[in-house]
């Protein structure tokens, strides 16, 4: 049995302050439902940005009511964070709605409350529905809040003391509100007032110090600080917090330039409506004097201030959005604490040891289950030793002693490159993913550094699995001028990672995806292409060098019968010396596949001929670029035989990209009859100038056939991961939504992010570019 003991680890800021706050609410049973993707991305420190329902009920008409949340949402998404729409749902307090939750909150049968401090527990304890604004955000942690217009002291409230309870919820909550200002229909200047009495720091979202008014990027009124950089706000509301200081922070948001024409025009409807409510006594009554002002300032101004509220409301979730990442950044480490064995495991048993939590566990505390991966990465992470000698040093004194130099350690393994690539494009470009490396670590230094580094990149590192092995390290030593002068690789732990070992990630996760690299042995790959084929995953194989590129073939020779429809391998990433190989190896003696009749029937069944070689011949004569003659043309297309490879190797890998480095990608695919029908392919042509050839064979298969050229690269600090980062870019952007690859735009899409991402890194000194986290989808 394997004891567990906690080793605490340097938490960031931000995460002891999740921790305790998720922990805690917990800890008292209180009536709170956290959404589980929300509860993961806090675990691990992902931005998170919470959104009110206020609007809901009291802000928007439907549906726009219904409309407008969601797109919020999806805003909040694109810039990498995770939107967290809080709301009260039968009693319980939801950090995190579900669409039927939303909907039932937006149902106008319904009749659900807006929710202040004070009506918090009776609503509760009777069951009610209900919208709320950012208490609950700072109950969970949840440091950016983003909403509409937060409320003030109303007109007349000198005399009326009618000041909304917004003022003193901000005084009392160390969160960031990202709004649009107070509402236009109240009292700005007293309001500011106020919130300077209360001590809340006001920030506008810009560079003039002005206080916008809602519908207007002005209000007349200015104030001490202001700023248009999300990393400069979300630097102010960091150092606002490790200060102790316990009120939130307001950053006003002007409304986006489209919309400030009809500022005025609104506004003196707004005045007309503020007077009649004075006229028929609706000022005086209390809470519903704001609900009947809105609906009043619709129906005077015809919709135009309806256009304007959702402009600046998704804007507002845009910009909370963008503060939230940068915070994150602010935040270091995203993990807490880690498990490591206290005594020895039983032979050939391994165990998960690297799980995140928020705090440390007791007895009666449990750990959250991490959000389920929709792509698990399977294979080698790595410790990389770089020993540089210096450039006057002969190198031949290395060889019997040492060296002068500097020795760097960073984070290798094809597996982890690519695990890292995809976490870091799925929140930006594919959000949604939460890839999941599953790898071996030895219970050793390198294994600790491992674990701990990963969790520093923002990568989960719940996948690791300790074995009774040494950490994977790859020591190479460097001339002065970066050539090899010689190292040792020792990747055992890797060849022996056993399927048994990764079957307790694949069962818990129930992966769309699995992508592993070629360091696995030939064994525990066959048992890993046969679950796949078992639970209906998609598979992708990344050789990883040409020595091992074979070690698949026991895989697909065990696949393959005369009842085969589909090919072994969904996915296969070589490089032309890879392709080469595998093609080398399936004709050999020892698998011979291409001799067996399903092979041959597989390939008749294409219907490849004259026009298909045509149409090859033609693109071979196209240059590599065409805005760089010099590279040459695409003759190593047929005259290598490239092309006669890769459609050979169509019926064992059913999509092949393959990295022809300077020469751009070449993608080949088979579209089966049955999926045919539904792609966008099955109305397209061969189209030269997309340099795509598009077959259609008699039985209904489509063959496609693509060039790529390469991107522009200015500097090249780095070749050893961008073949890596262009893998797990394409994987992310392939399980976002699979019908990418089966039509011509979205290919293009999908190739050209992932080139872009190995361009990054062909330009950065680390093994993944960081900028892969700010990527954009092509």
């Amino acid at each position: 049995m394997l004891l567990l003991r906690p080793v605490t680890r340097s938490r960031s800021f931000a995460q002891r302050v999740l921790g305790r706050s998720i922990h805690n609410l917990k800890l008292r049973d209180a009536p709170v439902d956290i959404h589980p993707e929300v509860e993961e991305a806090l675990a691990h420190n992902k931005p998170v940005v919470s959104l009110e329902t206020a609007l809901v009920t009291n802000g928007l008409p439907y549906p726009q009511s219904l409309e407008v949340p969601l797109s919020q949402e999806q805003i909040v998404r694109s810039t990498g964070a995770i939107p967290a729409t809080i709301g009260l749902v039968g009693g319980r307090v939801k950090i995190g709605l579900e669409k039927h939750e939303l909907e039932r909150l937006a149902d106008p049968s319904g009749k659900p409350v807006k929710i202040s401090r004070r009506d918090i527990a009776a609503a509760i304890a009777t069951g009610r529905d209900g919208v709320t604004t950012l208490i609950f955000s700072a109950l969970a942690g949840i440091k950016v809040f983003a909403t509409g217009g937060m409320g003030g002291v109303h007109k007349g409230g000198e005399n009326s003391f009618d000041i909304s309870a917004d003022l003193q919820e901000i005084a009392r909550c160390p969160v960031a509100l990202v709004s649009s200002g107070v509402k236009s229909i109240l009292d700005i200047k007293r309001t500011l007032e106020y919130l300077e009495t209360l001590g809340v720091p006001v920030i506008p979202y810009n560079e003039t110090r002005d206080f916008p008014a809602f519908f207007s990027p002005e209000s007349g009124f200015k104030v001490p600080w202001s700023t248009s950089d999300p990393a400069i706000a979300a630097k102010i509301l960091d150092t606002h917090l490790r200060l102790g200081l316990n009120n939130g922070i307001m950053f006003p948001v002007p409304i986006p330039e489209k919309y400030r024409g009809a500022g005025q025009t609104i506004q003196n409807y707004i005045d007309q409506a503020v007077q009649e409510s004075e006229q028929n006594g609706m000022a005086s009554s209390g809470s519903d004097v704001t609900p009947w002002l809105l609906n009043r300032v619709r129906e005077l101004d015809g919709g135009l201030s309806l256009e304007s509220n959702i402009a600046l409301l998704e804007n507002n979730a845009l910009v909370g959005g963008q503060i939230a990442v940068h915070y994150q950044r602010l935040q270091g480490s995203s993990s807490s604490t880690t498990y490591q064995p206290s005594v020895s495991q039983t032979a050939g048993k391994s165990s998960s040891i690297f799980q995140d939590v928020t705090s440390t566990p007791t007895a009666s505390q449990s750990v959250a289950k991490p959000q389920p991966a929709k792509v698990v990465v399977v294979g080698c992470a790595a410790i990389d030793v770089i020993s540089t000698g210096k450039t006057d040093v002969n190198p031949a004194l290395a060889l019997h002693s040492t060296i002068p130099g500097k020795v760097a350690l960073s984070l290798g393994g094809v597996a982890r490159n690519i695990a890292e690539a995809a976490t870091r494009v799925s929140s930006s470009a594919y959000p949604g993913l939460s890839p999941l490396l599953v790898a071996p670590v030895g219970k050793d230094f390198f294994g600790h550094i491992l674990a701990e580094q990963t969790a520093r990149l923002g990568m989960r590192n719940d996948g690791f699995v300790t074995v009774e092995d040494r950490t994977a390290v790859c020591n190479m030593v460097l001339d002065g001028q970066g050539g090899l002068i010689g190292g040792v690789a020792d990747m055992d732990i890797t060849n022996e990672f056993s399927f048994d070992a990764i079957l307790p990630q694949l069962q818990a996760h129930t992966p769309e995806y699995v992508c592993f690299d070629g360091n696995l042995k030939a064994d525990t790959l066959k048992q890993l292409v046969n679950y796949c084929h078992q639970h209906k995953i998609k598979s992708l194989f990344e050789p990883t060098s040409v020595y091992k590129t074979s070690r698949i073939l026991p895989s697909i020779a065990a696949r393959i019968n005369e009842e085969t429809t589909e090919a072994p391998i969904s996915h296969f990433t070589p490089n032309l010396l890879e392709l080469q190989e595998v093609f080398e190896q399936v004709k050999s003696e020892e698998y011979d596949l291409m001799a067996r009749d399903w092979w041959w029937k597989f390939i008749d069944n294409l219907s490849l001929g004259t026009s298909f070689r045509m149409d090859l011949d033609q693109l071979a004569r196209r240059p590599v670029d065409d805005e760089e003659p010099s590279k040459g043309k695409l003759g190593f297309l047929t005259e290598q035989g490239v092309a006669q490879m890769a459609v050979n190797l169509l019926p064992f890998f059913q999509h092949i990209w393959v990295k022809c480095g300077a020469q751009g990608v070449l993608v080949f695919m088979h579209i089966p009859p049955e999926k045919a029908a539904l792609t966008g392919f099955a109305s397209q042509r061969t189209n030269m100038v997309k340099r795509c050839i598009v077959a259609h064979g008699m039985k209904k298969d489509i063959v496609v056939v693509k060039h790529f050229p390469a991107l522009k690269v200015d500097t090249v600090e780095n070749v050893t991961g961008a073949g890596d980062s262009f893998v797990g870019t394409l994987v992310a952007g392939i399980a976002s939504d699979n019908k990418r690859v089966y039509d011509l735009e979205g290919l293009d899409s999908l190739v050209n992010t992932a080139q872009q991402a190995a361009a990054l890194t062909l330009q950065s000194h680390e093994a993944v570019s960081p900028l892969l986290s700010d990527l954009k989808r092509s």
